[in-house]
């Protein structure tokens, strides 16, 4: 447990770097309206947003099974009315698609084949080319149809609703395992493919994820600062404290005390236990944290709480794993004409970001890889000393790198990732970094970078009841975890308020769009 808040947001600044770069979160879209207008409006004098840099594909490489081309190659060679040959025998009828288009093509598949959803929603889907399928379909939209959709084709799934077949069912039914592996290889990440709820997957892609226009913002000087900005405004309350460096670790009920809860704490400096009293608790906490705290206490108990602890097990944990990295010139703009975005292999480092380089001299962010869930587990055997020794520059000292030598990545770990990068890149002689900066979300108290809905759970009744899982106890959980937008901030902003609301009797803020859906 440290002194900075923010949980899975963490924004840094690398020596002799101008660039912010983002070890957690790293950037939002303008649909998501309660990041979009505090960012723009309630902290407009503290936050600048600036857009999330993309690139463009024709400087970005595509590294699957030892076959090297740019990301741009799909399109082009569909142009020229050819398809893109790559080394996965896919089905013939899904040749020379993309990840992206190939996801697109089976979620609009099923769609197409569900009468009831075409009665209904019919009109905001459609198929203008061969490939390219376009959804019209707003945040409401989709909580209305997810728990609905069925799917329609013969087989062992057919007549099941959608939410209760795993997406990696669902994907090796339409595509073949095969597609599978191509769409968990070439999506560029395994989160997305692994056998998680489908209908929940669904606007998850096609909004977020295989939308190849889809433009993102970020904030000027680290994503971070939205956490920071909040805090800021909180502190200016009266009574209002922020204990940084206390672990929680159980809470029970209070006697004789005036009070309904007495929670207790671990306090990393003085390592010492203590105990504050409470009436009411939020715990915005993700999954592994809820299970880090006592689970034989009064609200957890295992033995009795059957539902509660059924329902914390409704989603799934995802491993997550980046190292940003500091060289002293940016080789990939000179060499391949890349100023920003990414790289994506089958390689465990499975993607990799050009983050830009500083104004006035040539330091320049790369975010060297960025994993989930199998490939995570490649980098993690790794994770042992000898630590990588940083390198001066022309601009930064030794001094100046002497607080970042603990932190540093191990020496064989970055040995890995440059071998992996030169291999991505075709070049051998890529240098390299003079520091880097390592982050493994899977560790305590996070467990993972992200969160899934498990297949086979009502997802709006198991949200509702997250919120506050006993009607005669005032404790309560929020966060992004138990969200429908897993991973994003906006996730955990809908969640907390929705329970602030609900719970707390708070009205709607003046600041937010009265027609902006919360979600369930």
């Amino acid at each position: 447990m440290s002194h900075r808040i923010g949980g899975r947001l963490e924004s840094v600044c690398l020596p002799g770097m101008e660039i912010s770069g983002e070890l957690g979160g790293m950037r939002y879209m303008t649909s998501q309206k309660i990041i979009t207008t505090l960012i723009k409006n309630v902290f407009a004098s503290e936050l600048t947003s600036v857009d999330f840099p993309t690139g463009n594909n024709k400087n970005h490489f595509g590294y699957f099974r030892k076959q090297r081309f740019r990301l741009n190659a799909w399109r082009d060679a569909q142009k020229n009315g050819q398809k893109l040959e790559t080394r996965y025998y896919l089905n013939e009828d899904d040749k020379g698609f993309s990840a992206n288009q190939l996801f697109n093509k089976v979620v609009y598949s099923v769609l197409k084949h569900d009468s009831r959803f075409m009665e209904q929603y019919g009109s905001r889907i459609s198929h203008p080319s061969e490939y390219e399928y376009i959804f019209h379909l707003t945040r409401k939209d989709w909580d209305h149809v997810k728990p609905k959709i069925v799917y329609n084709f013969k087989g062992a799934y057919n007549g099941e609703k959608v939410n209760d077949i795993g997406f990696w069912n669902l994907i090796k039914d339409q595509v073949s395992e095969e597609g599978y592996t191509f769409l968990a290889n070439a999506g560029g990440y395994y989160s997305n493919t692994i056998n998680w709820n489908s209908a929940e997957a669904f606007p998850y892609m096609v909004e977020d994820f295989s939308d190849d226009k889809m433009k993102y913002k970020t904030i000027e000087g680290g994503y971070d600062k939205i956490a920071y900005a909040l805090a800021d405004t909180y502190l200016r309350k009266h009574g209002a404290a922020i204990w940084g460096g206390n672990r929680l670790l159980t809470f029970h009920e209070s006697k004789d005390t005036g009070y309904r809860y007495e929670l207790v704490f671990f306090n990393e400096d003085e390592k010492r236990e203590y105990s504050i009293l409470a009436n009411r608790i939020i715990l915005g906490m993700p999954k592994r944290s809820l299970k880090l705290l006592n689970q034989y206490n009064f609200f957890f108990y295992r033995n009795t709480r059957k539902v509660f602890q059924r329902n914390i097990d409704s989603v799934i944990t995802e491993p997550s794993f980046k190292i940003l990295m500091g060289f002293e010139e940016p080789w990939w703009e000179k060499d391949f004409g890349t100023k920003a975005g990414r790289s994506i292999t089958d390689l465990p480092m499975r993607q990799c970001y050009y983050f830009g380089t500083n104004p006035d001299d040539s330091h320049s962010l790369f975010l060297g890889s960025y994993n989930d869930m199998r490939s995570a587990i490649f980098w993690s055997v790794l994770d042992h000393e000898p630590l990588y020794e940083p390198k001066e520059t022309r601009l930064v000292s030794s001094a100046n790198l002497k607080g970042l030598k603990p932190i540093q990545a191990p020496k064989r770990m970055v040995d890995e990732v440059m071998n992996q990068i030169r291999e991505v890149h075709g070049r051998q002689d890529i240098p390299q970094p003079y520091v880097t900066w390592p982050k493994d979300w899977t560790r305590d108290p996070y467990g993972g970078g992200y969160h899934a809905w498990r297949a086979g759970y009502d997802v709006p009744e198991v949200m509702k009841y997250m919120r506050k899982p006993y009607p005669d106890e005032d404790i309560f959980i929020c966060g992004d975890a138990y969200s429908n937008q897993q991973g994003w901030v906006e996730g955990a902003f809908c969640v907390t308020e929705n329970m602030l609301q609900e719970h707390f009797g708070l009205k709607w803020p003046e600041w937010l769009d009265k027609s902006y859906y919360l979600g369930w």
